[in-house]
């Protein structure tokens, strides 16, 4: 796959980046090279290679989900937080329409 001049100036265009003529001009082939680059990537045997998402292995460390466990910041309050809503609909904040 290669680019051209045209293709670079939309691209562009729908990143909302302005270039002129010698900014696109220089692109290309940069463009070209990044292209060629991930070609060559494509060719890689990876069959024998486990998906990582990382280098070195980690592990999160879980707390455990526990409902209400602190008094002040555990649920049941969902009355006291809507008593300061301006408009308050079935148990949630009322908003106004914003699709007609």
């Amino acid at each position: 796959m290669s680019v051209d001049k045209a293709t670079v100036a939309k691209i562009a265009s729908l990143a909302r980046i302005k270039m002129g003529d010698e900014e696109l001009e220089r692109m290309v082939p940069e463009l070209n090279n990044i292209l060629a680059w991930v070609e060559q990537l494509g060719e890689v045997d990876v069959s024998g290679v486990e998906p990582m998402t990382a280098v070195i292995p980690n592990h999160l460390r879980l707390r455990d989900d526990v409902v209400d466990a602190d008094p002040l910041t555990g649920g049941g309050k969902r009355d006291d937080v809507l008593a300061n809503a301006p408009a308050a609909e079935h148990g949630f904040f009322g908003v106004p329409k914003v699709i007609e």
